[in-house]
């Protein structure tokens, strides 16, 4: 059969490949073409598509692509109910309690640090997979997935319950990628589009919408970037150093306008409503602070 996906896989990807060839189609003809080709390859030449948004073969949420191909095949190899939480720790970047989990995820790592993603690093990374699938045949009592001992069970679920519940919550890495990128963008007064996120992060835009509400309080980015600027204009609002005009400028709102549109519809009041607000309560602050002095 004829496969089809996008240029320079990396290594989650390429473990995806080295299932293809080892145990669904040993005669795969995998092509690896530009993104934009992916899909119209496969529906004019009858290629399966795999790692692309519209395939069948396309992994969403706390699943990785690996998982869908066990899934989409029903593989009962046992060796592969061993590599495939190590896989997505590695694909999704979560940690997984299993001892073997981080040292292979090292190897994979320094892996992909020296060799860039192309052709070498696809040989190099089936090689790499084929030795774990040959290491976890040979594990004792390999036909049920081992179970993790006690002791490391003990010490994932100490880890747990001594963290703080904001750690215990924390979001993917890209996520906080993204949330950074977002906020150099909004601090500078930049525009930034869905688009060019998406190429910031090197993530297909429509898998990456799909995703944004899901970790960004179930916001749009649209909705977000919007949420940002006005946090961004509160805190300048609060400084009473710049005009309404000038903060929706530097906030990124087309005019003030737009600005106060957007206000009244987070808030329930206009920018103008907001700073008499602010300055009331200034004036009680202040007025306090006099009262105070003059009863000590």
């Amino acid at each position: 059969m004829k496969w089809v996906t996008r240029l320079h896989p990396k290594l989650d990807r390429i473990a995806c490949i080295w299932l293809i060839r080892k145990l669904i189609d040993q005669q795969a003809d995998i092509q690896y073409v530009p993104e934009h080709r992916v899909i119209p390859i496969s529906r004019n030449e009858g290629a399966i598509a795999f790692d692309m948004s519209g395939s069948e073969y396309f992994a969403w949420g706390d699943q990785c692509l690996f998982d869908v191909f066990l899934r989409k095949h029903r593989l009962q190899d046992p060796a592969l109910a061993v590599m495939s939480p190590i896989i997505r720790s590695m694909a999704l970047n979560k940690p997984d309690p299993s001892p073997y989990a981080a040292g292979f995820r090292a190897v994979a790592e320094g892996l992909a640090i020296s060799i860039p993603p192309g052709d070498e690093l696809t040989r190099q990374g089936v090689i790499l997979f084929e030795a774990l699938h040959a290491w976890a045949s040979q594990l004792p009592g390999i036909s049920q997935p081992p179970e993790y001992s006690e002791h490391v069970l003990m010490e994932v679920f100490h880890k747990f319950v001594t963290q703080k519940y904001s750690d215990r919550v924390r979001k993917p890495m890209w996520v906080q990628e993204i949330a950074a990128i977002v906020q150099d963008q909004i601090d500078t007064n930049l525009a930034l589009s869905l688009p060019e996120l998406s190429r910031k992060l090197n993530a297909n835009p429509e898998y990456l919408s799909n995703e944004f509400s899901r970790d960004f309080e179930d916001m749009t980015f649209g909705e977000y970037i919007r949420k940002k600027r006005i946090e961004k204009a509160l805190e300048l609002m609060e400084e009473e150093k710049y005009s309404l005009t000038e903060i929706a400028y530097m906030t990124g709102f087309s005019d003030q306008t737009h600005f106060s549109r957007i206000f009244n519809r987070h808030f329930g009041k206009t920018p103008t409503g907001h700073l008499k607000t602010i300055r009331a309560q200034k004036n009680r602050e202040v007025a306090e602070t006099v009262e105070e002095e003059e009863e000590g």
